[in-house]
């Protein structure tokens, strides 16, 4: 049965995630090209990073045209992230060859997931300590850490080599750590420009040895490029966080699918990762809700304070000698 119409509209529910949340597209690009459409772990790694090397530079043009990019940071993570990206492509072939490197390539990708979901949380976690520290707790001009930031780059070019999962998920996390107080435009624009090459390299590893499909590659390109483009334009109108919170709930499932866990266990799982998200939920409403009131309350008490004193500075005025 062709699956080319379904493989479309894959990429561009991808694409439309990618464009919302700014996370990387291999993190649910691959596991569906696994468990949707039965594609080799391997080739799914590969066709899914020759797509993203495509899809990368729009995300990054938006971002070069607006300032938004620490081409300092950029210049120390190539170093090390775009050979370690290309190696990891021929450590993946060292684990073995035929049925079983695919069932190990799958444990792998499930770990890399499950990371990626570790990676989301602190991404979300530290998000929300920004926020309750206010915009003074960020700077575009921050000091670069320049040994972190080479490390940076080497673990996580070795991850992207090997699973496809990784460039907008757990660089863009570590990169927060090394650099907490960079700005998060300065944060995802800086990333996005660095994972262009760094992709690219893995890609080409792949296609050396054969596991990219580049008919693959194009038709998630066809349903991707404009997800990527729609998803940008809403992001900038609909909050992403109910969002994000789904992604992790859906990550978390495919990680443990991928590593074979019975159902119970990533019915389990699922819920566990749902739950923070629920709480938040809960108390950013009864937040919203204390605010309303305070609101309502102090806008009460100026009327009140304003209508007592009207009167008076009404006759004062009157008496005022001209």
């Amino acid at each position: 049965m062709d699956s080319t119409g379904p493989i479309v509209i894959a990429g561009a529910l991808v694409g439309f995630a990618v464009g919302l949340t700014g996370m990387g597209g291999g993190a649910l690009m691959t596991p569906i090209m696994v468990m949707v459409f039965g594609v080799n772990p391997t080739a799914a790694i590969g066709s899914d990073l020759a797509a993203s090397v495509f899809m990368k530079p729009f995300g990054a043009l938006v971002h070069q045209r607006a300032g938004t990019v620490r081409w300092d940071i950029v210049r120390l993570l190539l170093p090390t992230a775009v050979p370690a990206a290309f190696g990891g492509v021929f450590l993946l072939r060292a684990l073995g060859d035929g049925d079983d490197v695919q069932q190990r390539v799958k444990y792998v990708v499930g770990a890399a997931l499950l990371l990626a979901v570790a990676g989301m949380l602190a991404r979300l976690w530290l998000d929300r300590r920004r926020a309750v520290g206010g915009a003074g707790s960020e700077d575009a001009e921050v000091r670069v850490r320049p040994v972190a930031t080479l490390l940076i780059g080497l673990v996580g070019g070795v991850i992207v080599g090997m699973t496809s999962v990784g460039s907008g998920s757990l660089i863009i996390v570590m990169l927060m750590l090394a650099h907490p107080r960079l700005r998060a435009n300065h944060l995802v624009g800086t990333d996005l420009v660095q994972a262009i090459p760094m992709v690219a390299a893995a890609a080409l590893g792949h296609l050396l040895v054969g596991d990219a499909e580049l008919g693959l590659a194009a038709t998630l390109l066809i349903g991707a490029v404009p997800g990527v483009l729609l998803g940008s334009f809403v992001s900038s109108r609909v909050a992403g966080g109910a969002v994000r919170w789904a992604l992790v709930v859906l990550l978390t499932g495919s990680g443990l699918s991928m590593l074979g866990a019975p159902s119970a266990v990533i019915v389990l799982g699922c819920l566990g990762a749902a739950l923070p998200g629920a709480a938040v939920a809960v108390r950013d409403r009864r937040t919203a809700r204390l605010r309303a009131a305070a609101g309502t309350a102090d806008r009460s008490a100026r009327e009140d304070v304003a209508g007592r004193t009207g009167p008076i500075a009404s006759a004062l005025g009157a008496r005022r000698p001209r």
